[in-house]
């Protein structure tokens, strides 16, 4: 079992940034595909980013260059740091673990870009 436990969400104004945290309960980061998905009132959860044991990474389109995922090994723990941010952004993100095969999904943290 793997616990995951989001932080940094918040009220922030357009254009402004924000950073997520996803911490572990153990070290997981070298072996597995972990990733951010959000999902706004009303719609689907959506693929965020995601970033491989190898520390390659993937991003939606909507967030190119403007989101970027990280890890540090060393504290269990994934980012993603977030910048010019925009009102569409606001949702609730959740941390995602891919463990074998086995998904793994944190509580949630919520953002939202006040315009």
């Amino acid at each position: 079992q793997v616990q995951l436990v989001e932080s940094g969400g918040g009220l922030v104004q357009a254009g402004g940034s924000l950073r997520l945290s996803c911490t572990a309960s153990r070290n997981i980061f070298r072996l597995n595909l972990m990733g951010w998905y959000r999902q706004a009132p009303g719609k689907q959860r959506e693929l965020v980013a995601i970033i491989t044991s190898g520390s390659s990474t993937n991003y939606a389109d909507s967030v190119k260059g403007r989101f970027t995922i990280s890890t540090d090994n060393a504290k269990n723990t994934m980012y993603l740091q977030m910048n010019t941010l925009k009102p569409e952004d606001s949702a609730v993100y959740y941390c995602n673990l891919n463990l074998g095969g086995i998904v793994y999904w944190g509580e949630g943290t919520l953002v939202t870009v006040s315009s």
